[in-house]
């Protein structure tokens, strides 16, 4: 059954139950799913904390501890764990910002984003203390203030110099990294100066083997040391670089059509091979790069709006994404020409069926965030009975694809409500139509086992925490709420 719900006139459509057809056994399925996820996020937090502690301890099983004979050396020991569990974090930072398939698929790729983001500052402040109480220890062991000391250590030790420019480095990305900073510039500016991260991990490393025992050739702890490094930087070259190469020269996208489906919102058709390797990732979104002059070096993180098609003759499959005018980047793609090459990378992120934990399914989409929804719908698995979509809009024309999701929850047997008009902004239920409020509809009215479910938010960040919190007040667990951002 198929319901079609406008706010104060609830109606009923019937229609058949193509598609899938029934899903036994589904419950063990997620469940186990889930339960491994949770698994995996234990394991990987666990080595990520023990590999801070492992830095502390190359430390102590140096016979760092047994030297600590007066203030002087009580300050440069601290100076020297604050510099190893410092860049034990930024090194940590960098491997969730690498986008490793395994840490994606378990946290999601803004949950990674988002730890990434919170080691910027402790990793900051221990670098600073690294530097602040090593130049205090050296001065104080040899009659010198701090400031001379640090000049004396720039001019006269080698390598050291490169430890100050990498200081001043790390502290620019962070302030740039700040919400309130960077929201001043434009994306390209403040991805060009994130990108002196690996200039500050380069011009760290040569003083941390030159200076002092630790590292000194020969040890275990230069090989633990330069391993972590080596396996960092591999990350980081194999998984952001390597494989979005071969992806683009595997699938050799081209923009093969571009049609309007509404003021300011275009489908972008293109054309590739080996697309089944994408199919199944509806929900999860690629970075695009469209190869044409002024657009190559923009990233644009989109999901598919439709499953890849079964080849054609020649071997060539066709996928699609769906665009809406959002700013000076997204306007640039309206007027894409057929023939333009893409490069892609991805899939990323936790929105799509690997985050399933239920049976039940409840889709929640507004504006531009229906479009993902709909090939979710398409290949997500459920029952006839079992999935509950929702898409809001202003008007009826702001429900972008609405077509589409109605023939495939028709066909799949999903219930369908369309919640148009303006909103409340000072009722708690504001995410839905005004005149559904004043009908007395909650979230519960249209997906009244949601406590059963999963849900997936997709929409405009405001509107969709309204919708988190109104889940979570219908009995609805964090572990069943799936809501990714993919903007920066």
């Amino acid at each position: 059954m198929t319901t079609q719900l406008r706010p104060a006139a609830p109606a009923q459509k019937p229609s058949g139950h193509r598609g899938l057809g029934p899903v036994h056994g589904r419950s063990g399925l997620f469940h186990d799913q889930h339960r491994r996820r949770l698994l995996r996020m234990d394991a990987l937090t666990a080595i990520a904390w023990s590999s801070v502690a492992a830095a502390v301890a190359l430390w102590l099983a140096d016979g760092g501890a047994t030297v600590i004979s007066s203030p002087a050396a009580a300050f440069t020991a601290l100076g020297i764990v604050a510099g190893l569990a410092g860049m034990d974090l930024v090194l940590l930072m960098l491997l969730l910002a690498a986008r490793i398939p395994l840490i994606d698929r378990t946290f999601g790729h803004d949950r990674a984003l988002e730890f990434h983001r919170k080691l910027g500052k402790p990793s900051l402040y221990l670098l600073l203390a690294h530097g602040l109480l090593i130049a205090a220890g050296y001065g104080m062991a040899e009659g010198l203030d701090p400031v001379s000391e640090s000049i004396a250590l720039w001019v006269l030790v080698p390598d050291m110099w490169l430890a100050f420019v990498s200081l001043a480095l790390f502290i620019a990305v962070v302030v740039t990294s700040l919400v309130a900073v960077r929201r001043r510039f434009p994306y390209e500016f403040w991805y060009a100066v994130h990108l002196l991260t690996y200039a500050a991990v380069g011009t760290s490393l040569p003083h941390q083997f030159s200076v002092g025992g630790l590292f000194a050739e020969g040890t275990w702890q230069r090989v633990y040391w330069l391993a972590i490094c080596i396996a960092t930087v591999a990350a980081l070259l194999y998984f952001r670089v390597a494989q979005p190469v071969v992806a683009t020269s595997r699938h050799q996208l081209t923009v093969s059509r571009v049609t309007r489906v509404a003021p300011g919102v275009v489908n972008i058709e293109m054309t590739g091979y080996q697309l089944d390797r994408l199919s199944g990732n509806g929900g999860r979104f690629f970075i695009w790069r469209f190869l044409s002059p002024g657009l190559w070096w923009h990233p644009h993180p989109f999901s598919l709006s439709a499953e890849p098609l079964a080849p054609g003759p020649r071997g060539e499959s066709k996928l699609r994404i769906t665009v809406r005018n959002l700013g000076r980047g997204s306007a640039q793609l309206m007027r894409l020409r057929p023939g333009t090459r893409v490069a892609v990378e991805g899939p990323y992120g936790m929105f799509g069926t690997a985050a399933r934990t239920r049976d039940k399914v409840v889709m929640i989409g507004a504006g531009i965030g229906i479009t993902p929804l709909r090939a979710l719908l398409e290949s997500t698995p459920f029952a006839p009975g079992s999935a509950t979509v929702l898409l809001r809009g202003h008007t009826e024309q702001e429900l972008y694809l609405g077509s589409e999701i109605l023939e495939l929850c028709e066909n799949r047997g999903a219930r369908l409500f369309h919640l148009t008009g303006p909103r409340v902004p000072w009722d708690a239920n504001g995410w839905l139509p005004e005149d559904a409020v004043r009908a007395g509809y909650d979230l519960e009215s249209y997906a009244p086992d949601i406590a059963e479910a999963d849900v997936y938010i997709c929409g405009p960040a405001a509107w969709a925490r309204n919708v988190v919190v109104a889940a979570h007040a219908a009995g609805v667990g964090q572990e069943q709420i799936h809501h990714e951002r993919f903007d920066w």
